[in-house]
């Protein structure tokens, strides 16, 4: 269900909310869940139950045929694999026994087309009636692959291009020539069948950084002569100290605007231009020390929030490794207010070992997510000044591991399609 869709709901005479079937079976609401409910100044907003499985991110391999400057990789040593038949045979038997039956999303650290299975991967995940999303760099993606993806039913394929010109684009992705990513992103959209709106979507991915900010604007214009109807910006997450001065964040982290608190004054904005003329005014209210509301949106609604628990998704690495989220597949270094941070890998459990609803079901991963979903973390985005900060192993409110207070995806600063 799209975030932006509607259903009208109705009180009953007890006094009780009653939610359409489909709606309810949508967000997993079935008779005994546990429900989160947030109240707003003129709304409500009701969380997933943590005890439902909503989308599981597959990583076929965490091979990958280029070297990019943002890639986890560059923090690890880790072996290297690809998903066999019985771990992904696990999986499918996952998404059979739950109803409605979850998103699947290929995806991971490596490059999704290396593996040399991954499109009949996508047509057995289609043929459970499941929506199919992938991404790639785009370089593998030749006509066998597309015409392959298109045959199966994939839904949205998404593309990493974080560059707008030859050069800028490879001095991100080292290796891959953006004139080759854009013919083959050509191709793939006239081999699609021909429609108002046609499938696979295409999207493109770009990560934000200093080096290629300017070539945002670009990049959507390429992207909207292509027919690309989603995009993705992320913030760069430094796996080094390179790229530590690539962050466009350093004060947003501790920025007051984007930490909503009743002891602050607020500032409601209408829409308006953003033009040279009101430009500066705007940003200048937006650093006046107030809680900011934007069209009716708070920008700082997104604190504090793990977009994997509220999405209802697992990570299901190329081994069979079980994870709440991608980042959490993989042990690695990253670097949080230019401090050292050292993130250890949170798995759950094998799919060799226990099934995938088994492993869902699990009594100590379900108290898990319900305590990532209330975020009762310290607030190391916004502070990093402790040696505790250094990883995810404990915080100062006592939270053991894995601690997400330094996570930066839940502070809607990183993100992921």
């Amino acid at each position: 269900m799209s975030s932006t869709s509607s259903a009208w709901a109705e009180v009953d005479e007890a006094g009780r909310l009653v939610i359409p079937q489909e709606l309810a079976s949508q967000l997993g609401l079935q008779p005994g869940a546990q429900v989160r409910l947030e109240v707003g100044t003129n709304d409500l907003r009701l969380h997933r139950p943590v005890s439902h499985l909503n989308k599981v991110y597959i990583e076929p391999t965490n091979r990958c045929n280029i070297a990019c400057r943002t890639c986890m990789r560059n923090s690890w040593e880790v072996g290297m694999g690809q998903m066999d038949e019985a771990i992904f045979s696990r999986i499918l038997d996952g998404l059979r026994a739950t109803t409605p039956t979850p998103s699947v999303f290929f995806g991971g650290i490596g490059e999704p087309l290396a593996h040399p299975r991954t499109v009949e991967m996508v047509a057995r995940v289609k043929e459970l009636g499941a929506t199919a999303e992938l991404i790639t760099n785009g370089t593998l993606l030749n006509e066998r692959r597309a015409r392959g993806l298109i045959d199966a039913g994939l839904d949205i394929l998404w593309v990493s291009v974080d560059g707008s010109t030859p050069e800028s684009f490879t001095d991100v992705r080292l290796g891959a020539a953006l004139p080759e990513i854009l013919e083959n992103l050509g191709r793939f959209r006239r081999l699609r069948p021909a429609g108002h709106h046609p499938k696979p979507e295409l999207g493109i991915n770009f990560v934000a950084m200093r080096r290629n900010i300017a070539d945002l604007p670009a990049v959507i214009a390429i992207g909207r002569r292509l027919g690309v109807t989603r995009f993705m910006i992320s913030n760069v997450l430094p796996y080094t100290p390179e790229l530590c001065d690539e962050v466009l964040y350093e004060r947003t982290l501790r920025d007051i605007t984007y930490m909503p608190s009743p002891w602050l004054p607020r500032l409601k904005f209408p829409k308006m231009d953003l033009d040279d003329e009101t430009r500066p005014s705007f940003l200048r209210a937006l650093s006046s020390g107030a809680n900011v509301t934007f069209a009716g949106n708070n920008l700082g609604g997104a604190n504090d929030v793990c977009t994997f628990i509220e999405n209802g998704s697992l990570t299901v690495g190329w081994d069979g490794s079980v994870s709440p989220c991608p980042p959490l597949l993989y042990t690695h270094v990253s670097y949080l207010h230019r401090r050292r941070r050292l993130s250890r890998r949170h798995i759950v459990g094998n799919l060799a070992e226990r099934g995938l609803l088994d492993l869902w079901n699990d009594p100590d991963y379900v108290a898990y997510r319900d305590r990532v979903q209330h975020f009762a973390f310290a607030p190391c985005t916004a502070c990093g000044g402790c040696e505790l900060s250094e990883s995810n192993e404990e915080d100062c409110l006592g939270n053991t591991f894995p601690s997400c207070g330094g996570c930066l995806w839940a502070q809607a600063v990183i993100q992921c399609p």
